[in-house]
């Protein structure tokens, strides 16, 4: 285990604690999940490369983890503050198609994006529909003392349970403002446990229980898959947006309560990962109008530039999204890929095992930064600075910029430069035909053919590829944006 503390921010308190597993054998950690009625957007996965560092830092301190990350392709619905359609049925009647489908073809593009994004998958990935059961069982025992039933089905009473909403941090009239009236309630944050299907609703997914046939709220799933995957609470960390933080969480936090018959929250540590946000607003897709990962890519961008750009910003602090934004993580991954290329290159020609002592104080550094509740900016300064050092020992500069990127994720001791060279969507050509393009080009320019170098050089920007001549990375191309 490295030396230096770890302290993380827990919402919970609003400070900056050190942290202390539970079972160091174990850290537990669970993270909310997508729910897989659409494209996740770029801001979404923002929580899940947060969620991702923090199990790479726990790790990289020496404790083991359980990571678990629910899928939700049932309850939550077109309002996070539990009010109107539910968001897999509507996107079932908006496209016509099975609403199982729908939330198997989303889950697939969502684990695909985690991979190009150099995610480590969870000990599990636990969906919702598998548990109704466990479902239904949890709310059978909380809801003599805890719930009441509607016409609409069963909700929770949230005056039951001790300081409700002290995680949200605002007075309960605030949070109201984001809550719809449902006639009968007791209380206006009171929440739906069970969603009976009233007569004449047509849904696709519908289960029997004892508040009649219908589909169980968004907050049940995760108090549930929690406990099934974690053990008894309290775990040790509970990560999600900071969107979470206001009703989500509080919500299971009350559910977690009333089960154990106590005022603990479920987690020892709740820590939410901030916005990414346009100049219009923060991302959202009730627009229609959003940008995916898959959006980057077809510009030409390699996803780790994503996560790079995200890791530029503490995960507290809001993170703007733009053009300008992009690009510079683009350049810095680019310049940092180059570099170690060039090391590995050394280091397979190096015949002995040098000492590179200046490593062990650029590590001290980082882990000094990873333990100052993640604080990647700085800790990309470091990584920075190892990269650039002149030490005698290549390999083992490589083997501190590896330790490093075991907590930043970056891939780069496989990393090339070619891989780097997406070809966007717009382009007509294909990343290695406009490598053959270029040779030709470098080729027609050292033969003094000028006339054919530009030729080349304008066929390559009528197909969407701009030639960079004089970039001081020697880049050559960049897709025409």
């Amino acid at each position: 285990m490295s030396s230096a503390p770890f302290s993380l921010f827990n919402s919970m308190t609003r400070s900056i604690e050190p942290f202390t597993p539970i079972d160091p054998a174990n850290v537990r950690l669970y993270t909310c999940g997508p729910t897989v009625y659409n494209y996740q957007h770029i801001g979404n996965m923002r929580a899940f490369l947060f969620a991702d560092t923090l199990g790479r830092a726990i790790r990289w301190k020496g404790w083991p983890t359980t990571h678990v990350i629910n899928i939700t392709d049932v309850g939550h619905l077109t309002s996070d503050a539990d009010a109107g359609d539910d968001k897999m049925e509507t996107a079932a009647a908006r496209t016509g198609r099975s609403i199982w489908d729908i939330a198997a073809y989303y889950t697939d593009v969502f684990k695909r994006d985690v991979a190009r994004l150099n995610i480590v998958p969870p000990a599990r990935w636990s969906v919702a529909t598998d548990h109704i059961a466990q479902m239904v069982a949890f709310a059978e025992k909380i809801a003599p003392v805890h719930c009441y039933e509607l016409d609409g089905g069963l909700y929770f009473d949230v005056s039951t349970v001790p300081d409700y909403g002290r995680l949200a941090g605002v007075r309960p009239d605030e949070r109201e403002s984001r809550i719809d009236p449902v006639a009968g309630k007791r209380n206006p944050q009171d929440f739906a446990i069970w969603r009976r299907s009233l007569p004449g609703e047509n849904r696709q997914m519908e289960w029997d229980s004892p508040w009649g046939r219908g589909a169980p709220g968004w907050h049940l799933e995760c108090s549930v898959m929690s406990l099934e995957y974690l053990g008894p609470a309290p775990f040790d960390i509970h990560t999600g947006g900071i969107d979470h933080r206001e009703i989500h969480h509080p919500n299971e936090i009350a559910q977690n309560q009333a089960f154990c018959g106590c005022a603990d929250s479920g987690a020892h540590f709740w820590m939410h990962n901030n916005f990414l946000v346009e100049r219009s607003g923060k991302m959202s897709k009730s627009s229609g109008q959003f940008t995916t990962l898959q959006t980057l890519v077809d510009a030409g961008v390699h996803p780790l530039a994503y996560r790079l750009m995200c890791l530029s910003a503490h995960y507290r602090s809001e993170l703007e999204f733009n053009g300008e934004a992009v690009g510079a993580a683009v350049t810095r991954l680019k310049r940092t890929v180059m570099a170690v290329e060039k090391l590995r290159a050394a280091a397979d020609a190096q015949a002995d095992d040098l000492p590179a002592p200046q490593m062990d104080a650029l590590l001290a550094r980082f882990d000094a930064a990873i333990g100052d509740d993640l604080n990647t900016p700085v800790a990309l300064t470091v990584l920075d600075e190892a990269v650039a050092t002149k030490a005698k020992g290549k390999r083992a500069q490589l083997a501190a910029i590896a330790r490093m990127d075991e907590v930043l994720g970056l891939n780069l001791l496989a990393l090339t430069r070619a891989d780097l060279r997406v070809a966007p969507a717009s382009a007509t050509i294909t990343a290695e035909a406009i490598a053959q393009r270029l040779d030709e080009r470098n080729a027609a320019r050292a033969a003094k053919d000028f006339t054919r170098s530009d030729a080349i050089r304008d066929a390559l920007a009528a197909q969407g590829v701009e030639v960079m001549d004089g970039d001081p990375l020697g880049w050559e191309w960049r897709p025409t944006l």
